[in-house]
């Protein structure tokens, strides 16, 4: 039988090349990859809470705020307090934002076509299917506290 790679690995090598493309691809727009998933977030649904964005990527809320404060920097979108929780702000794409909005599904759509090249139909669901159970067994691990992400 094949020996095959540790997961781990394997995961690590592919994030990391994800981000090299993503800031190549990126680049004449003044994006880098770790924006990219907000422009996402927010072509999908706007005006979404900030916090919102850090539930969903499972990240600090100070590293989202830092992302979002550059896409606004480069003017691709604002913030606006939140009208029943001042304590909260909404983010919204700007026009600027919006007109970029079919570029960066091109982005995505491309780089989901070079990681599946090849692949079977049955083969793209077994593999959308086998790593969405490893982000719940993984959000399973730290949902019930046994690591903590707020420490």
């Amino acid at each position: 039988m094949e020996k095959l790679e540790p997961i781990g690995k394997v995961i690590s090598y592919i994030y990391r090349y994800q981000r090299i493309f993503l800031n190549k691809e990126l680049e004449p727009y003044g994006i880098g990859s770790g924006q990219f998933s907000f422009m996402m977030s927010l072509y999908l649904k706007d005006g979404v809470k900030q916090e919102t964005l850090s539930r969903t990527y499972k990240l600090d809320k100070a590293t989202v705020a830092k992302a979002i404060k550059k896409l606004e920097d480069t003017g691709y979108v604002y913030r606006k307090q939140d009208a029943e929780d001042k304590r909260a702000y909404n983010v919204f794409l700007t026009e600027k934002g919006k007109d970029i909005g079919a570029k960066m599904k091109e982005i995505a759509i491309k780089w989901d076509d070079i990681v599946i090249a090849g692949f079977s139909e049955e083969e793209k669901r077994l593999s959308a299917a086998f790593l969405e159970r490893m982000e719940q067994n993984i959000t399973e691990l730290f949902d019930c506290r046994t690591y903590a992400l707020d420490k």
